[in-house]
């Protein structure tokens, strides 16, 4: 539609996420600063006002961006702006077309600091071919291996997309076999260049930094790793396993590896270390390595873990004594109480008195009379059963319980208790990212309850383990 250059604009209601250009339109008669809208609209209550005004009325003629932004704050959801159209030329001066020079515009201020790093390289013989890799790891974790001359593309890459962007040097070319220290002094430059290059986040962002510190098939089907696994007594195990290797794959292998016996096989399993004090149970087809590598983050020295998988007491008090499983329980069971998870209450001047390996015995005989032992208790998130606040799930031999809590995980007096035989249904809703169980209720039609969380399929395997031990004892195995 035509308009008059100086005409305005009304867009309608709208809520929306904007930015102001302090620039003056010269020869205004408002003189007052231009706004751009820019990225998205919600549908929601939005009107448009005089530019020059914010919904309070108040006029930011000559204000600074900063009273600018904190007069929208103020006014909450809801911002009043009338847009006046310009003509095309004052348009480009204020907000210049993206082929003008545009790498001028590319923030490279925003940095952080990532735990990139080549500790070491190693020599490939490929296809009758012998070369030199460099390995990338972050936070102590592999992500791939790459030749010099990739870095070389890499490098060249990145130059013609971030022009405006002052590249660190790349270790020099050479011609000839480098030797031992030669190769050293190239992994440090290399490594160099990473912390450099990935520090910036745009670039680090790109879609050719992350193609570069992505693994292609052949890598993955070629390439070991090792991979780190906290074992319960928190000494870690370190497995040399496939890139592509499932979670099954890399359990066997740990197996030989950290010598587990066959009771610790049976009531074990690997655990991915995924929020503070909360663990969850790998499905067996999941690949460990994808989620070492994603979790480079987190403090402990690795993401993957071996915790217990066994709810049963009883079947926890038919191991020999001396046994590997029975040790680890110990371990385990120490950093529950630790976590609050077994709730000592007056008791906790005693266990702490007993919490020494030579003592693990007594520790447990006690700890076993503790509520919440044995328990997988997962953290707090919604359910359709409350409408305020949040619940803490926990799932245990005698019981499933929702504990109250607020939104911030406070725990409050109230709690549902169910026992397994009122449960007649449950099944995980990926969709939803949902766990939903139906239970009965005296005198009262069967109810269907949905829990919000994104442990959803490990609850559900909770649940199912729960059903199979039950079975053992009820068959005396």
């Amino acid at each position: 539609m035509s308009m008059h250059p100086l005409s305005t604009l009304s867009l309608g209601s709208h809520c929306c996420y904007f930015r102001l250009n302090g620039s003056v339109l010269d020869g205004n008669a408002f003189n007052s600063p231009a706004t751009i809208v820019q990225h998205r609209f919600h549908s929601n209550s939005f009107e448009m006002l005089p530019f020059h005004s914010v919904q309070n009325g108040v006029s930011v003629e000559g204000a600074t961006h900063k009273q600018v932004v904190d007069l929208i704050k103020s006014g909450g959801d809801c911002l009043t702006l009338t847009v006046i159209s310009v003509t095309q030329q004052e348009a480009d001066r204020l907000e210049p077309q993206e082929d003008q020079s545009g790498y001028s515009y590319i923030d490279y201020s925003d940095k952080r600091s990532l735990p990139i790093s080549i500790p070491d390289y190693g020599i490939v013989n490929r296809n009758g071919e012998r070369y030199i890799v460099f390995n990338i790891h972050m936070a102590g974790r592999q992500l791939c291996s790459r030749r010099y001359r990739e870095f070389a593309n890499l490098h060249s890459l990145l130059r013609k997309e971030f022009s405006g962007f002052n590249f660190p040097k790349l270790p020099g070319k050479w011609p000839f076999q480098l030797s031992e220290q030669q190769l050293d002094t190239r992994r440090r430059g290399l490594e160099q260049y990473l912390e450099k290059v990935c520090a910036v986040r745009v670039i680090a962002e790109s879609d050719a930094v992350q193609d570069f510190l992505t693994d292609t098939e052949d890598d993955i089907s070629a390439s070991p790793v090792d991979i780190k696994v906290m074992l319960p007594d928190h000494e870690v195990s370190t497995v040399s396993v496939k890139k592509s290797s499932n979670a099954q794959v890399v359990w066997e292998i740990l197996v030989q590896r950290a010598n587990l016996t066959a009771y610790t096989q049976q009531y074990f399993y690997l655990f991915e270390i995924v929020e503070y004090n909360f663990e969850r149970k790998l499905q067996p087809h999941e690949i460990p390595h994808q989620l070492y590598v994603q979790n480079y983050s987190t403090a402990s020295s690795t993401c993957l873990c071996v915790r217990r998988w066994l709810f049963s007491v009883a079947k926890e008090l038919t191991l020999p004594d001396g046994e590997q499983a029975g040790r680890f329980i110990f371990y385990q069971a120490v950093d529950e109480v630790n976590r609050g998870n077994i709730r000592a209450d007056g008791r906790l001047y005693e266990l702490k008195a007993l919490q020494d390996a030579k003592k693990a015995g007594d520790y447990l005989a006690l700890a076993r009379t503790l509520p919440g032992y044995g328990d997988v208790v997962f953290p707090h998130c919604s359910c359709d059963s409350r409408k305020e606040g949040h619940v803490v799930p926990a799932v245990g031999m005698k019981s499933f319980r929702l504990h109250a809590c607020r939104e911030d995980g406070s725990l409050e007096a109230q709690m549902v208790e169910l026992t397994w035989d009122s449960i007649t249904r449950s099944e995980s809703d990926e969709e939803s990212m949902s766990f939903c169980f139906q239970y009965n209720r005296p005198d009262k039609p069967a109810r269907w309850v949905k829990v919000y969380t994104p442990y959803h399929a490990f609850l559900a395997d909770c649940f199912d383990r729960i059903m199979e031990e039950r079975k053992w004892e009820d068959s005396g195995d």
